[in-house]
């Protein structure tokens, strides 16, 4: 028969190596964590930007295609361009700003990683350099452009 294990009454408490409020992963996780969010953004990408549009590609009830749009202006990522089409009311466009359009990278790395590990056919999109016309993928690059494997990085702690 064993014996349980004693450990001291004053075990300290363990701290996470990097605060929740000082790591920016955390931040923008907090922002964009939900699948509706990163959704929404990637139909912006694709240039889709009205909300009817919106709701059908994604079959996204009205009520939280609302709530997400607003929460996205309001942090800064889409900004509202008022259109009208014929006689209608002035609707809104939802548009990435610049904020919103420097969240490409991440965005094309997630692409990429879900086509890598859980898409079973070829992809539907392609990037490309538009002067060469190569196919383009996310990479870790030195200063001096070199590209560096992902197995070759470290995360320091500062």
């Amino acid at each position: 028969m064993s014996t349980p294990e004693t450990y001291p009454s004053e075990t300290p408490i363990r701290s996470a190596p990097v605060a929740r409020d000082a790591c920016g992963m955390a931040l923008a996780t907090e922002l964009l964590g939900d699948r509706w969010t990163l959704l929404i953004l990637r139909e912006a990408f694709y240039g889709v930007s009205r909300f009817d549009d919106l709701r059908a590609d994604l079959t996204i009830p009205r009520g939280i295609l609302s709530t997400r749009l607003k929460a996205l202006v309001g942090a800064g990522l889409l900004v509202k361009a008022p259109y009208r089409q014929g006689r209608d009311r002035v609707r809104y466009a939802y548009q990435l700003s610049p904020m919103g359009q420097d969240l490409a990278l991440t965005l094309i790395a997630l692409m990429q990683w879900g086509e890598r590990h859980l898409q079973t056919g070829p992809s539907p999109v392609r990037l490309t350099d538009r002067r060469t016309g190569q196919t383009l993928q996310i990479a870790l690059v030195t200063p001096d452009g070199q590209a560096v494997p992902a197995e070759q990085v470290d995360f320091q702690i500062v």
